[in-house]
């Protein structure tokens, strides 16, 4: 478990609301999963996408079973699969698409290996793989944080943090996403741990 101590302390010291949250949710215990790949964690938010946990867990599920013997199928092996196969297991015919183009872009050295991708920048990971369809911005800044544990993520587009930024601050519509940049300046360079307290900010009671 990392330990995010000088990081609250930080956020505590630069804003008082945002203090209220943290006393109220406690200790941070935001965790990593970095024993996927980028190619898997791509893969597996592409399938998550505008889907309940629930469903996407079990198509995914599905996907996997297509490859027995494997944790998750390589690139070559989700290129070499027909549509219809990984249609039936119940990806639609747009995440197919983006499966096969990240798998594309894996093979031909856009998507980095684990080893690969702890060398470049944010800014630099982001460029990278927003060109694979169907991946944008927030699909990316999701790896950053749950897989590569970046600590200087600020998801502005992410209905959560907007939602708990509002709570937080009472407000009575959700900050634009161009707001919530200027606004996060102050929580440099721990923002990934800023996002994760309005998250939790929503769990509590009002």
């Amino acid at each position: 478990m990392t330990d995010f101590t000088e990081a609250v302390e930080h956020l505590c010291r630069s804003d008082k609301v945002l203090r209220g949250v943290i006393r109220k949710v406690g200790k941070c215990l935001l965790e990593t999963k970095n024993h996927r790949s980028p190619f898997e964690a791509l893969a597996q938010s592409i399938t998550y996408q505008q889907l309940n946990g629930t469903a996407a867990a079990t198509i995914l599920g599905r996907v996997k079973a297509l490859y027995p013997g494997r944790r998750f199928p390589r690139p070559q092996e989700v290129l070499a699969t027909p549509d219809e196969r990984l249609r039936g297991a119940g990806l639609s015919r747009a995440k197919v698409a983006a499966i096969k183009d990240l798998a594309a872009h894996a093979l031909g050295g856009m998507v980095p290996s684990s080893r690969a991708i702890r060398k470049l920048s944010d800014a630099q990971i982001v460029e990278q793989l927003t060109v694979v369809r169907g991946i944008g911005p927030w699909t990316v800044e999701m790896l950053l944080i749950f897989h590569l544990g970046r600590t200087d993520v600020w998801p502005v587009t992410d209905y959560g943090v907007r939602k708990g930024f509002a709570r937080a601050y009472r407000l009575k519509d959700l900050p634009s996403p161009k707001e919530l940049i200027e606004l996060g300046e102050k929580w440099r360079p721990y923002r990934t741990v800023a996002a994760w307290y309005f998250w939790r900010a929503l769990e509590l009671d009002e």
